[in-house]
């Protein structure tokens, strides 16, 4: 019987079956890259890799791949266990060592291990998921608003606002559209159930809707606030203090892979200016943002992350289809230097990404 890919047209229809009368605020933000056709090479690149796990192991991925909160990390998994394949490396996937299970572990000639790698995924707050797919619901009605302006939320108070419930949304929307399609000249500021609404405009009037003939809603992103590494940096140190006595009992490399959900900003470049000590500070926000956070940074000592000595190095995994190795960063401190093949490793050098 001809092999039948697991995320190909079959599960495609029954996702779409399943999912696709739901509102956008009750199903998976990862519902577009389970069903578009452009992610068609995402989803077989996903299909190929589980094929190379056992089938309890390629289970545990699928029931878990398309939920929000676990979407990256099995992502970054996956791709890690790619890299090290890609370079030669015998690999298992979440070998037993006592009672710890490595990611994976590298075996050597004789199947012993070789080097230890753990997978880390920066992520936003579990309740960043639920707001944005809140947000996403009010604009699906919004856009329905036959008002081709911008509408965004005013700022009130110092803290970001919550999205509505489903029900409040209705008729919040209800309202935005009796008073859009009721005045002549859209009015500057519409306030509804406790939210405020403006419609944006510059010095030549409203700004015209991406939507053409209807409304646009600039909504708050969700993610504003500071791109900051020390959440990353602190995992890391955590994964080497947790697996110390398997690192040095078989005194092997320990590598560390790392990657960024997109919604958190963060990029090898924050890493870097961390370990380097810069001064250096970065915010990420949209134009439907009216709060940004804040950030601490005392220019006379910035934060700086010294690896542990335990650490062989990091391998920033990209969050780009493939999900190739994006760079790699050795520990001068480490007491077990990692495999040549690993130094030499460049962003698409080896990995093929572009």
């Amino acid at each position: 019987m001809e092999h039948q890919p697991r995320f190909g047209p079959g599960f495609v229809e029954e996702h779409r079956r399943r999912f696709g009368a739901r509102p956008r605020s009750g199903r998976q933000l990862t519902y577009d890259i389970a069903v578009d056709d452009e992610y068609a090479p995402w989803r077989a690149w996903l299909g190929e890799q589980l094929d190379l796990l056992d089938a309890k192991e390629a289970a545990g991925f699928e029931r878990k791949v398309w939920l929000d909160e676990s979407h990256w990390p099995c992502i970054f998994e996956l791709a890690t266990g790619a890299a090290l394949r890609a370079v030669g490396f015998t690999v298992v996937y979440e070998g037993e060592h006592g009672a710890l299970t490595p990611d994976w572990t590298v075996l050597d000639a004789d199947g012993k291990p070789a080097m230890f790698v753990e997978v880390h995924t920066d992520q936003p707050a579990r309740q960043t998921f639920g707001q944005i797919r809140g947000w996403h619901f009010l604009d699906q009605l919004i856009r329905k608003i036959p008002v081709g302006v911008v509408l965004a939320l005013a700022a009130r108070g110092n803290m970001p606002p919550r999205p509505p419930e489903a029900g409040m949304a209705k008729r919040i929307a209800r309202d935005l559209r009796a008073r859009l399609l009721t005045s002549p000249i859209p009015p500057a500021v519409i306030d509804t159930h406790g939210y405020r609404f403006t419609v944006v405009a510059n010095r030549f009037g409203p700004l015209r809707s991406t939507n053409g003939l209807c409304a646009q809603f600039a909504s708050p992103s969700g993610i504003a606030g500071p791109v900051d590494a020390r959440r990353l940096a602190a995992a890391v140190d955590a994964k080497v203090s947790k697996y110390a006595d398997i690192i040095d009992v078989r005194d092997v490399p320990f590598v560390v892979a790392v990657g960024a959900h997109p919604f958190t900003g963060l990029g090898l470049t924050n890493v870097d200016s961390l370990l380097a000590g810069e001064q250096t500070m970065a915010f990420q926000f949209n134009l439907g943002d009216t709060h940004v956070g804040s950030y601490q940074i005392d220019l006379a000592h910035p934060p700086r992350w010294t690896m542990p000595a335990r650490l062989s190095g990091l391998l920033w995994m990209s969050n780009r289809y493939p999900f190739g190795v994006g760079g790699v960063r050795l520990n001068p401190g480490s007491r077990r230097p990692v495999p040549q093949i690993l130094i030499e490793l460049r962003r698409g050098e080896v990995l093929g990404e572009a």
